[in-house]
């Protein structure tokens, strides 16, 4: 017997499947989006004491105590770029005149810029890094509640010129081994185990300790509940933990994330490209140039090797001067060389080689 014939479409008499397919065909009204704003995060580098130092401040609107970097909204219709945004609002806010100016990142995570009870618009950040040198006048910085930090006061781990910090060995390794004892297996995602990943970010068992690996380390922490920010977020590993280790400073939202991809971006930049002269004075010895690459660095460097290094790439000229501020001998004043502070170094030098 053969197959009834299918009803035409609009017949009253169509089956229930055939008028249930043909609604089917209908567009369905879209959901209502998430309403999205773009932020601009900058971590302002400078050097203090010898010391790598970091722009930050409170947020007074929110009673905020934590430190964060500088934030402002990015306005499409009073700037045509985001880079020329970051450096008009940095200026208006703190007084200073950023030089190198570098994107990082896009940090759009679910949450990374939510507060309680928060029902409004989320919040990307367009992480930057820039470069400055520490202003004569911080009356600018006060009056905005900013000022410059130490980097080390939120990384400790990672300042290795003095020696291995007692940290690691004393608080971090024991729990980072614990946590990784509890797993053999590559999780979901992921080639390598927690061992195979403590080991290479942490430089154990015959690894070398790899001071650009200044984010994967602060993920493998985070990862591990073991810094304020993983508790904050209510991660399972982070709640679990009673003492509560206490692993640098915590900034707010995910700004010391944002911190750690600056510092790694930085230290890796140093290996290539000669932006250590944005935070250095226009005069200077060879022994300041070698203490600034330790400092962002964090690692001690050999003497005759790094000048080797600055020699064979031809980037500083003598200016015929000496320097009587070293408390012993005078020492030959140098500058950068036109050619580097036009962005075109030699090719193939590492400044921040290891000593």
């Amino acid at each position: 017997m053969p197959p009834p014939r299918p009803s035409p479409a609009g017949d009253p008499q169509a089956g229930e499947g055939e008028r249930g397919a043909r609604m089917y065909d209908r567009p369905m009204p879209a959901p209502p989006l998430t309403p999205i704003e773009i932020g601009l995060t900058a971590a302002i580098v400078a050097v203090e004491d010898k010391a790598p130092a970091i722009l930050v401040a409170g947020d007074g609107a929110s009673g905020e105590p934590r430190a964060g970097l500088p934030f402002g909204p990015f306005d499409p219709l009073a700037h045509r770029t985001f880079e020329i945004g970051l450096r008009a609002w940095v200026e208006a806010q703190t007084g200073l005149s950023v030089g190198y100016v570098e994107q990082l990142y896009t940090f759009g995570d679910r949450g990374r810029h939510a507060r309680p009870d928060d029902t409004g618009a989320h919040m990307v950040s367009v992480g930057y890094l820039a470069l400055t040198r520490m202003p004569d006048n911080a009356a600018p910085l006060r009056a905005a509640g900013a000022g410059f930090e130490p980097w080390y006061r939120f990384f400790p781990w990672e300042d290795w010129r003095e020696q291995r910090p007692e940290i690691l060995d004393r608080v971090m390794l024991p729990l980072l081994n614990e946590w990784a004892g509890r797993s053999d297996e590559p999780e979901p995602g992921r080639a390598l185990g927690r061992r195979e990943r403590l080991r290479l970010c942490f430089g154990l068992r015959g690894s070398p300790w790899d001071e650009e690996k200044v984010l994967d380390r602060y993920e493998l922490l985070y990862e591990a509940g073991l810094i304020e920010e993983a508790r904050r977020d209510g991660r399972e590993a982070a709640l679990a933990r009673n003492p509560f280790p206490a692993l640098g400073e915590p900034m707010r939202l995910d700004h010391r994330r944002i911190l750690a991809t600056a510092i790694a971006r930085l230290r890796a930049k140093l290996k290539y490209r000669p932006v250590v002269f944005e935070l250095m004075p226009r005069e200077f010895t060879l022994t300041e140039l070698q203490r600034m690459v330790e400092a962002i660095s964090g690692r001690h460097l050999h003497k005759q090797n790094f000048r080797r290094v600055v020699e064979t790439a031809a980037l500083v000229e003598p200016t015929g001067d000496l320097s009587t501020a070293t408390g012993g001998r005078p020492a030959a004043l140098f500058r950068f060389r036109r050619e580097v502070l036009a962005e075109r170094p030699a090719a193939g030098f590492r400044l921040g080689g290891r000593g």
